[in-house]
């Protein structure tokens, strides 16, 4: 175990350059105590490690200082092999370079291993969208790849769902998200892109070598319509990291998404057809039924009225909303004009 972290700390400072000892041990998962005797522990082995102390201080590698992977266990030769994503490599251009780094990779390994890694490819598929989605084409995510790797500003004609449908945009691309088998752009909007005021503004970033631009937001690279890349620096808001964005913006989306309540009692056939936050909720709040013997009481969330009214008829006998009254009587309305339309 010890060896392992010690490896690990080599390659972190080997592909990071300095880091805390805080740093360090926020990676590994252990104490800073830790992480001083394992730094006193290499550099006793030979390692040309050195700290500084300080508020910028750190450990560090000596300069032109590496180290050779000597061995993988057979638990991470097998996970490398199912990070493979050949679809989403291929239409980021890079399916020959995955295909030969794999290639590499399996002529290095051990026989052991080779065999156990051959074995995890052809037992396991990734292949990450839904049953009915559809493929959406995205013509320009080679060229918005492109310019997050290189990190310029972009020109783009998007299309979104509210009014006007098609707008331009100059974006600063922060990163790339392949989600169920769609791909996002994390950017920021450029801001005074109009007018005369706005080029000057431009023009000025571009010989400055950088642009200001808003806080992060996310578009779907299939409704990009249009795009050319620019000259001007798009560099990464101080401290920002894509995982960490995209999962903090996931939970605002779901926090949005079921911004209101209802009462309802369900049957046992009702309450096995929930899922996701009111499959949750109803396990958080669900109670039995003090009226229905068998049936349950729980305070559900609900996107909007419209959708909770679409949602509660599908599920017909089998559920009953108690509040609010708006969404009771909205129920009971249609539920009156189907039954004088079936007579």
């Amino acid at each position: 175990m010890k060896s392992s972290r010690l490896l690990s700390i080599l390659l972190l400072l080997q592909t990071r350059g300095r880091m805390t000892a805080a740093e360090l041990a926020q990676e590994l998962e252990v104490s800073v105590r830790t992480v001083y005797r394992d730094a006193e522990s290499l550099a006793a082995a030979g390692v040309p490690l050195y700290g500084d102390a300080g508020h910028s201080g750190g450990y560090q590698l000596l300069a032109g200082y590496r180290t050779r992977l000597t061995g993988l266990s057979s638990g991470e030769a097998e996970a490398l092999f199912l990070t493979g994503m050949p679809g989403p490599a291929a239409e980021l251009g890079l399916g020959r370079a995955l295909s030969a780094a794999q290639l590499k990779l399996r002529a290095a390994l051990p026989p052991e291993l080779r065999a156990q890694a051959d074995r995890m490819r052809l037992r396991f598929h990734l292949d990450a969208p839904g049953w009915y989605a559809e493929h959406e084409e995205t013509p320009y995510l080679a060229q918005v790849a492109d310019a997050v790797w290189r990190g310029r500003v972009v020109e783009v004609r998007y299309r979104r769902w509210k009014e006007p449908r098609e707008v331009d945009r100059r974006l600063a691309p922060y990163g790339l998200v392949l989600k169920a088998g769609r791909w996002y752009l994390v950017a920021g909007a450029v801001e005074g892109v109009e007018g005369a005021e706005g080029a000057e503004r431009a023009e000025g970033a571009k010989q400055a070598g950088a642009v200001e631009h808003s806080r992060p937001r996310t578009y779907r690279v299939d409704q990009i319509l249009r795009v050319a890349e620019t000259e001007e620096v798009a560099e990464l808001p101080e401290g920002f990291d894509l995982a960490e964005h995209w999962r903090r913006a996931q939970a605002d989306f779901h926090e949005r998404l079921h911004p209101e309540e209802a009462v309802v009692r369900l049957s046992a056939r009702a309450a096995s057809l929930l899922t996701g936050p009111q499959a949750r909720a109803l396990a958080a709040t669900g109670e039995p039924d003090p009226e229905l013997e068998g049936w349950t009481r729980a305070v559900l969330p609900i996107e909007s009225e419209s959708q909770a009214e679409a949602q509660f008829l599908a599920l017909a006998a089998e559920a009953e909303v108690l509040s609010p009254q708006r969404l009771r009587a909205r129920i009971k309305a249609t539920l009156a004009a189907m039954t004088a339309r079936y007579g």
